[in-house]
């Protein structure tokens, strides 16, 4: 079950239950009362209130707890930091101490009682914060900072004092930011930037430094939160309210845990609908790097395919290093709208070319022929023998006259060209730095992106310090495969903004009439027999096989003959998981006698291997179709998981799945198939007729309305194997295992 601090709704089922019943829900949603219209059919929130952070941010009085002027203390350099930063804001700023009359010369008072006015921010320099957040509830401050260690990143004792603290900061109404964070969020930020900068979200303070720097290369950054262990504050409070900000281009974050995942897919999801782009760092692809950021923030990692599916479905930029968190943010926050989406290479060198549209290519960028007539409107600069179908090549010396500039006009000028790329790997000054010129001065004439990757390992070269740096229309990278991630990135964001719509607006809010069927056939804490499961797939119209369950041989036989011949038999029990390597599963049965023999040697196994029967199965025979597996699970974080994969015997072995973390609809449905290595198998291979795909996605989908409607209570769902049959006939759920929490 997802815990809540300060109003973050559980996702326990019983929430459901409460709105058929037409009761009063009881938790609110960041302070605001929920209703029913807040929830999904499952009691997961539909949406959030945007905390106000701009008086966290912008405070226009602060008090500093504990704060020292001691030669030597760390409180000492900690509290010189925040005097000077809360000058720069514009904040009075109120010391307390219990035994100074003054620090730094602003006179202290002795306690928070005696703070001469509201305030707004309170930073806590003490070791135990809790019994001064009783005393901040009682001045009414508004927000807190405390920096302490020693919570959930310990262990259960550090996770128990972690609870105290976010229960007392609860119940005041104060919205708090750590413990275990820093002073990154009170950092100097240049002044004289313009336009569009990056919001930065980190869990740790160090990993945001490579964004942070970027001011030095004239890149804006406009907020700096580093949200600790999350005790209140989360990241997705700081990324939703970073998405209602004007000057925010894009959201930058490195994450090694997420407190609650609907939050976190609800603040995504408001990035979506504003069109924000969110690049983020996410921590925990591997063992090793799960385990690090458990005992550093003392949160989930989560499982990372599930943690990427739900990213990705929300349009959250997922990248691996530092340095493509940094210039991947920095383009998308600067970068106009593409206004198409075709990439031209423009290079001095054929082989630079050649290489660059290999790797751009392999990545997913299209890099489209140019036409007869731009390449003979080219040719008029460039020699006959170069190609400039694309990658365009030059040869060298158009860039250094006038011919370089109309070159690159006549490339932008070209409707199919939303991109211009120049890779530059290395100076040959004096060509290099005209080459460079025209670029800034033709970046400025168009609405078109203009990147260049300067390839010198040196940096120092004046065309790149002063020109390129200079430039914010120029999108400037030191390597190809950053300018790529980065491009990609761009093309990849627009196009999905341009076409989102939240599924959130469309999620079920009220239970459907499979529901209380569904209902009835869940026993809580076992599984299902394959019998009770399928009743519960046809309860949600997902088609099963005409079938029988009997408990003699006189029976069976009797079944087969209204199934219709040739038919499977297979034992049928709560405890059954793997019936195949039990020898469980009679397949092809064509007579009366192969039928009688057959349940006669299912029961003798099942008696021989203990295992429990509420009888056998007769089932109709269904062949020429593509197996397929769909299937839910219990997320820790995001709650109900839905997974569709290459299915049947070996489906352990080939790991061919997608997943998705509902509400999403029928367009993320049929993602999940391009998503699939063996996708080609639906469309027809080998003389096999193309897959029913409509009726594959329906599934898809009625599994999902299923496990969200019955919340918590589905543990694991597995359709295995769902025979898909050829296009126009429909798709079969052939077994199917559940386990009920």
């Amino acid at each position: 079950m997802l815990g809540s601090t300060h109003g973050t709704l559980t996702t326990d089922s019983r929430r459901a239950r409460v709105i058929a019943c037409g009761e009063q829900p009881g938790p609110a949603v960041h302070g605001r009362p929920a209703d029913v219209d807040d929830l999904d059919v499952g009691g997961r929130p539909l949406y959030t209130d945007v905390p106000d952070l701009d008086r966290f941010f912008r405070p226009e009085s602060v008090a500093v707890i504990g704060a020292s002027d001691a030669e030597g203390r760390p409180n000492t350099g900690v509290t010189r930091q925040l005097i000077d930063w809360a000058g720069r804001v514009g904040a009075r700023l109120h010391p307390v101490h219990p035994t100074r009359p003054a620090v730094f010369g602003i006179p202290c008072v002795t306690s928070v009682a005696d703070l001469p006015e509201q305030v707004d921010l309170a930073v806590l320099l003490v070791a135990d914060p809790l019994p001064v957040i009783e005393e901040l509830a009682e001045a009414k401050v508004r927000f807190a900072v405390v920096f302490a260690s020693g919570f959930a990143e310990t262990g259960e004792e550090g996770a128990a004092a972690q609870e105290r603290l976010a229960a007392a900061v609860a119940e005041s109404g104060m919205r708090l930011l750590g413990p275990n964070t820093n002073l990154n969020a009170f950092s100097s930020f240049r002044e004289d930037l313009e336009g569009p900068g990056i919001a930065l979200i980190t869990q740790s303070g160090h990993q945001g430094r490579p964004v942070y720097a970027l001011q030095e290369l004239g890149i804006r950054l406009t907020h700096w939160a580093p949200t600790g262990n999350e005790a209140d504050l989360e990241s997705a409070d700081f990324l939703s309210w970073f998405a209602e900000r004007p000057e925010v281009g894009a959201i930058a974050c490195y994450l090694e845990g997420l407190k609650d995942g609907r939050s976190f897919l609800l603040a995504a999801d408001r990035a979506a609908r504003r069109k924000v782009p969110v690049v983020a760092v996410k921590v925990g692809r591997t063992e090793t790097g799960a385990r690090t950021a458990a005992s550093h923030t003392g949160k989930l990692t989560g499982a990372d395919a599930v943690v990427d599916a739900a990213m990705r479905q929300y349009g959250v930029i997922r990248v691996d290093g530092l340095d493509e968190l940094q210039d991947t943010a920095a383009l998308l926050a600067r970068a106009r709208p593409p206004r198409a989406e075709g990439v031209v290479v423009y290079s001095i060198s054929g082989g630079t070319g050649a290489h660059f549209a290999d790797l751009a290519t392999e990545a997913g960028l299209r890099l489209p022929a140019l036409s007869e007539a731009k390449q003979a409107e080219l040719h008029q600069w460039i020699p006959e023998f170069l190609s400039v179908a694309n990658p365009v090549d030059n040869g060298g010396h158009p860039v250094g006259d006038w011919r370089g500039r109309k070159i690159i006009d006549a490339i932008l000028a070209d409707p199919s060209v939303g991109v211009l790329i120049c890779p530059v790997t290395g100076p040959f000054p004096p060509l290099s730095d005209r080459l460079v010129q025209d670029l800034v001065d033709a970046a400025e004439q168009t609405d078109k992106l203009v990147c260049v990757v300067w390839g010198s390992p040196v940096g120092t070269e004046p065309a790149y310090r002063e020109v390129l740096l200079g430039s914010s229309r120029v999108a400037t990278f030191r390597t190809v495969g950053n300018c790529i991630t980065a491009v990609r990135a761009y093309l990849d964001h627009h196009r999905f903004v341009s076409g989102y719509r939240s599924p959130f607006d469309e999620a079920p809010r009220t239970p459907s009439p499979s529901f209380r069927k569904a209902q009835a056939l869940m026993r809580p804490g076992q599984q299902l027999s394959e019998h009770a499961a399928k009743q519960l797939l046809r309860a949600y119209g997902i088609r099963v096989p005409r079938e029988q369950l009997v408990t003699s041989a006189a029976a069976a036989v009797r079944a087969a003959g209204q199934v219709g011949y040739p038919v499977v038999m297979k034992a049928s029990g709560g405890r059954i998981a793997h019936k195949t390597e039990l020898g469980l599963v009679k397949v092809g049965l064509t007579s009366a006698s192969q039928v009688r023999d057959a349940y006669r040697e299912l029961t003798d196994i099942a008696r021989y291997e203990d295992v429990s029967l509420d009888g056998v199965l007769v089932c109709q025979m269904v062949e020429r179709g593509v197996e397929m597996v769909v299937g839910a699970t219990h997320d820790e974080l995001f709650g109900p998981t839905v997974t569709v994969g290459l299915g049947g015997v070996l489906v352990e072995v080939l790991r061919d799945t997608a997943v998705r973390v509902p509400p999403f609809g029928e367009e993320q449905a049929r993602d999940m198939l391009a998503d699939l290595r063996g996708r080609a198998l639906l469309d027809g291979v080998r003389g096999r007729p193309p897959a029913d795909l409509d009726a594959l996605v329906e599934v898809v989908l009625r599994v999902q309305r299923m496990v969200v409607e019955l919340g918590d209570e589905v543990a694991e769902l597995d359709v295995n194997p769902l025979m898909v049959l050829p296009r126009g006939q429909g798709a079969v759920a052939l077994d199917a295992l559940v386990v009920c929490r």
